[in-house]
């Protein structure tokens, strides 16, 4: 007769069985896009489609060659000052509406369609007029496109908030400075994770493009001067080391904080 306890055990042999089949697949399909890549890379010259062992010999030298890791550096620090930014900026125009009912209109149909429909590149040629080559011009870039989204999203996660809740906490205090750090953000801060979340990734989208208009350093000018001289191998570098420095910080930094304010 088998015991309880075994049982468990017995039902995490095929999950774990699965989760191994689906590893092995994942990877395997990467290791079939890299061969491909290579046979591909094998018939052109490195300035039309460059080898993957030569990128991979580059993205190693934005971590570790002096000159090209300020620059890494450099952008990386643009990306997460613009999103803690946009992040308090959007979640203040979020809180306009709650502190002041006839906010709502300005916020949700002036300010809002505005900033979302305005169109990046525009962003982008303003900014280089107004600021020149700077970090100035590269953070207000991407704080005007990121703060919509999370605006949107941490408006929707005060739509969401348990009234009931607040109402018992106002019951025991009249301190209106208490129920928000108590209550209110512990409330809000899934829905706030998840606004750090998209800015994130938008982000670096939209890094390379602020680059290239105001920035006389970071990886978007590396890889503008890389395509004046037709050096393909830097440019597929420098998307391959966006993509480990997007994943390093996704890893450390935000699915610890997800974690953390999970709703429970």
């Amino acid at each position: 007769m088998r015991r309880p306890a075994d049982r468990p055990a017995g039902r995490a042999r095929p999950w774990r069985g699965r989760r191994l089949r689906e590893r092995l697949l994942g990877e395997g399909l990467v290791v079939l896009a890299l061969a491909g890549w290579w046979l591909a890379a094998r018939g052109m010259p490195d300035f039309i489609l460059p080898g993957p062992l030569a990128v991979a010999e580059r993205v190693v030298d934005f971590f570790f060659l002096s000159g090209i890791v300020d620059d890494s550096l450099i952008s990386t620090l643009r990306v997460a000052s613009s999103v803690v930014v946009a992040v308090v900026l959007g979640g203040a125009l979020a809180f306009v509406p709650r502190l002041w009912p006839a906010g709502e209109a300005i916020v949700h149909e002036r300010i809002k369609p505005f900033l979302n429909s305005f169109p990046s590149v525009g962003w982008a040629i303003l900014a280089s007029i107004w600021f020149g080559p700077s970090n100035l011009s590269v953070i207000f870039v991407q704080v005007a496109i990121l703060t919509p989204f999370c605006l949107v999203n941490i408006s929707e996660g005060l739509k969401e908030l348990d009234r009931e809740l607040l109402e018992m906490a106002r019951s025991f205090t009249r301190n209106p400075l208490k129920v928000f750090w108590r209550i209110t953000v512990p409330l809000l801060m899934p829905y706030v994770v998840a606004a750090l979340r998209i800015a994130y990734g938008v982000g670096w989208k939209i890094a390379l493009v602020s680059e290239l208009f105001g920035a006389e350093s970071g990886i978007g000018f590396l890889m503008l001067r890389a395509l004046t001289a037709s050096d393909a191998v830097t440019l597929f570098a420098a998307c391959f080391a966006i993509v480990l420095i997007f994943i390093a910080g996704e890893r450390l930094v935000i699915d610890p904080l997800s974690r953390r304010f999970a709703v429970r």
